[in-house]
Formats: C-alpha cells, sequence, structure tokens
C-alpha cells in the first residue's frame, strides 16, 4: 500500500541555476569576463568536449519562454544568479544598463508567472579583473563585491524578497585553491583558507549592507552540505576522523553564517598548525552581527570517512586529510555518471541537523539531482526522455525530508538542479540535470518524464510513494 506524501500549501517547487550556467551571451550587450569565460580563452581543452559558456543554455535571449516553461510544469519559485561581470564589468565602476534592463525583464516576467524570483550574488565567477588582484584573497575584492552587492540590492530589492550570498563559497576554496578543479588552479592550503575567510566576511557584509537599506526581504547563504559519516560508529578515530572533515567542509561556512562564529576546535587547529588567516577583531564583530535570515541547502551526496591510516610525510604539506583518509562502503548506491554515492537518508540527517544545532533555521533545499551522461539513450517514441532514474532519485530524497518536517524541521522547500540541461563548468554538458532536455545543437527544449511528474507534485503538494 502506498503511502501519501502531503507537503504544506506554500512549499517552494522550483529549480535552480545560475548566471553563467544558463544565459550565454557570454561576450555580449557589454559583459564583462568572468574567470570561466577567461579559462576557456587560454585552456579550451580542460572543458568537456571543448564547450564554453557562450554557449549556455540561451536564457538570456529566451528568458521569456523558458519562465513560461516553468510555470507550464507549476513551478512556483526560481533562482538564479547575476552575473557580477554583466553588471559591473570590471568588478567594479560602472554599472552596464543592459544589464540592469534584463536582470529587471527576468524579475518581472518571474513575478507576472507567479513565480518568486529567488537571487544569488556569486556563483563561482568572478570577474577576471578581481582574480587578477588576487580575488578573494584581496580585501579590495571584498569591498567591491559589497558594493556590487548594494547595487544589486538598490535596483531590484522592491521586487526580489530572497537573497543569498553565495552559492556553495567552499567550491571555490577546495576547486580554485586545493585540487585544481577550477581556475585559478592553485594548491597552497593557507591561501585556501584567507579565501574562505574573506569570502565568509563578504557575505557578512553584504548582509549588513541588505539590512541598513531596511528592504521587505530575507538575505542568507546557499551552502553545499555533505554529512561526514565515519566508516565505523564505534571507532573512536574514524568518529573524529568525521568530525574534523565536517569542521573544514560543512561547519567552516555553515556557524559563521549561522552563528556568527567560526567553530572553536576548526580556530585551534589552524593555529596549531600556523594556518590561520590574516584578520581582525572588528571583522569578526561584522560577522557576528550579521547572520543570516535564511539558509539554502545544496545536497547531492553523502562523504564517508576513516580514520588516516599512512603516516604523514615529511614533506606533505599541511591540508585536511593530515586528519581523515576518504572511505568507499562497500555495497553503496552509486550514480556511475558523476561518481558519486545516492544517499537520500542524508537529507534527513542534514534536516535534523540544522533543526538541532542551529536554531532550526528557515531553510529549504536549494539543490538536489542527479546528473546522467547521454539521456538521449532513454528517448521514448514520445520524443521525450524516460527519466524514472531521475523521478526515483527526487521521490526517495522528498520521502526522508518529508519525515524530517513532520518531526519540526523548518523546510521551506525543494528546488531541483536543475530547470533545463544547463553548463556545468568544466563538465560543459556532460551530464544532463534537466526538467528538461536542451538539444545544444537546436536549443530546443523538451520537457522529460520528470518534468511531467513534478508538474502534479507542485499542482498538489503530494506525490504517492512507497
Amino acid at each position: 500500500m502506498s503511502k501519501t506524501y502531503q507537503f504544506a500549501n506554500n512549499f517552494w517547487w522550483g529549480a535552480a541555476s545560475s548566471a553563467t550556467q544558463s544565459e550565454g551571451a557570454a561576450f555580449e550587450d557589454g559583459k564583462g569576463l568572468n574567470i570561466f569565460d577567461y579559462w576557456y580563452q587560454i585552456e579550451p581543452d580542460k572543458f568537456h568536449n571543448q564547450v564554453p559558456a557562450t554557449d549556455a543554455s540561451t536564457f538570456y535571449k529566451n528568458y521569456k519562454s523558458d519562465i513560461q516553461l516553468m510555470k507550464d510544469i507549476n513551478l512556483n519559485s526560481f533562482r538564479t544568479s547575476i552575473s557580477w561581470a554583466r553588471l559591473i564589468p570590471g568588478g567594479r565602476g560602472e554599472v552596464n544598463p543592459k544589464a540592469v534592463d534584463f536582470y529587471n525583464n527576468v524579475i518581472d516576467e518571474l513575478i507576472a508567472q507567479g513565480i518568486e524570483p529567488f537571487f544569488n550574488l556569486y556563483h563561482f565567477d568572478m570577474p577576471i579583473e578581481m582574480q587578477d588582484i588576487g580575488g578573494w584573497e584581496n580585501l579590495e575584492v571584498v569591498e567591491a563585491y559589497v558594493t556590487y552587492a548594494k547595487t544589486c540590492f538598490e535596483l531590484f530589492g522592491d521586487r526580489v524578497k530572497y537573497w543569498f550570498t553565495h552559492n556553495e563559497p567552499i567550491v571555490p576554496v577546495e576547486a580554485g585553491y586545493m585540487y585544481q578543479f577550477h581556475y585559478p588552479n592553485i594548491v597552497d592550503f593557507k591561501r585556501a583558507i584567507q579565501v574562505a575567510y574573506y569570502s565568509q566576511l563578504a557575505s557578512s557584509m553584504a548582509v549588513a549592507a541588505y539590512r541598513e537599506l531596511q528592504l521587505d526581504g530575507k538575505i542568507g547563504i546557499i551552502l553545499n552540505l555533505t554529512p561526514s559519516y565515519p566508516r565505523d560508529e564505534s571507532n573512536t578515530t574514524d568518529v573524529k576522523a568525521a568530525h574534523i572533515c565536517d569542521l573544514f567542509f560543512n561547519r567552516s561556512f555553515l556557524d559563521p553564517s549561522v552563528k556568527g562564529e567560526f567553530p572553536e576546535e576548526l580556530m585551534t587547529i589552524l593555529k596549531e598548525h600556523d594556518h590561520l588567516p590574516v584578520y581582525t577583531e572588528e571583522e569578526l564583530a561584522v560577522i557576528k552581527n550579521n547572520t543570516v535570515d535564511i539558509l539554502g541547502v545544496n545536497y547531492y551526496q553523502p562523504r564517508r570517512v576513516k580514520a588516516r591510516e599512512a603516516a604523514i610525510a615529511a614533506d606533505e604539506a599541511f591540508a585536511p586529510e593530515w586528519f581523515f583518509d576518504n572511505y568507499e562502503m562497500p555495497g553503496r548506491r552509486m550514480n556511475p555518471y558523476r561518481g558519486w554515492e545516492i544517499y537520500p537518508r542524508g537529507i534527513y540527517d542534514i534536516a535534523k541537523n540544522v533543526q538541532e544545532n542551529y536554531g532550526n533555521i528557515e531553510w529549504y533545499i536549494s539543490e538536489n539531482g542527479m546528473g546522467v551522461e547521454h539521456e538521449e539513450r532513454f528517448i521514448g517514441e514520445d520524443g521525450i526522455v524516460q527519466d524514472d532514474y531521475r523521478i526515483e532519485f527526487i521521490q526517495e530524497h522528498l520521502e526522508w525530508l518529508h519525515q524530517a518536517i513532520e518531526e519540526g524541521a523548518n523546510c521551506k522547500g525543494y528546488h531541483l538542479w536543475t530547470f533545463i540541461d544547463n553548463w556545468s563548468w568544466a563538465n560543459a554538458y556532460k551530464n544532463r540535470y534537466g526538467f528538461y532536455r536542451l538539444d545544444l545543437a537546436t536549443q530546443k527544449r523538451t520537457i522529460k518524464k520528470s518534468g511531467l511528474w513534478m508538474k502534479e507534485v507542485a499542482k498538489l503538494n503530494r506525490f504517492d510513494g512507497k
């Protein structure tokens, strides 16, 4: 016998994207270069099939019809980002009037269609001129970002009621300064820590700027929370390894954003190894006094760890991996295309953690999704991708989320990554995630079976599950 999973009438059913990953028009209408535009110019072979953001999903030209497609599947909310390099080419100076027109048009069209706009200010896309002077390592860039944020609030804050300072701020730290996934491809953990600290400071300063304007809305941050599970819950060294992993990759932004303070244990570790960032007491006070109103949570996969097995080599630079090894749990469910474990219960564990340890702050699932290669294999006779695997993925996560909400978790919505298959940084279009399939050659959009499924879920605020 199936169970009906009923959600609140005002639950946010939606999707998420970002400017660089969906707009296209990367060199049009006065837009400046961001770090991904520049990186493609100098190293195009770093991108899957050498596809640049120029060929992203043409939302810049097709926003009106795309928003109609959102409406067609009953989405009531949509999160994207503003391109800093489009709005203020170079990162500081004059505002680009064509960018203002575009974002005004997008906001107005969303509202006209009954879709709540959620806007994020920074999604990995640093203007290259800002990166050239150090990016998030440089306090000048923090100040330029706050000016940009304030400009956005003044231009669009009369209609946009949900703002977010950063999406996944740990990712530029890891990808750009630790593991060489993104430009500037630096491996230097001390610099990575400064990037993380100034990213958090920038977020808190943007929150302060928003509050000074006394606008009618809420401001938050979007974090990719990846629960750290020990190999063996009864093994104290495994449990400690998971705890330290959590400090570095989850609590480093979660604690200061919601509680106003960095975890004391993390600061102790960094101090012991001479890796504290440059900071002032005045900056810590800004972080303390400007916590977020709302939290966005991106969840894709868990992290499983065990106590480190090998001794630390004499020439091994200090890094989080001093404290743990990754653990591949036997029998885990995998998405083979992305190389990620599928663990729906993780969404429940995140919800309970936020409920019990972070004041049950208002939050929502800002990203969750399943990327699959070569989805054209699954096109049926009706021309629709039969992505039952995606429906199953979403449904299982929503069942666990529903249980947490019934137990008091203050979760207000669920956004899938993504609405239309979009460009994904170095992976370009390798993995597809959307409710709508994108034909890259023709830019034609075609609904998938998961989109038809969500149309009914969003209409009724419920689905029948296991």
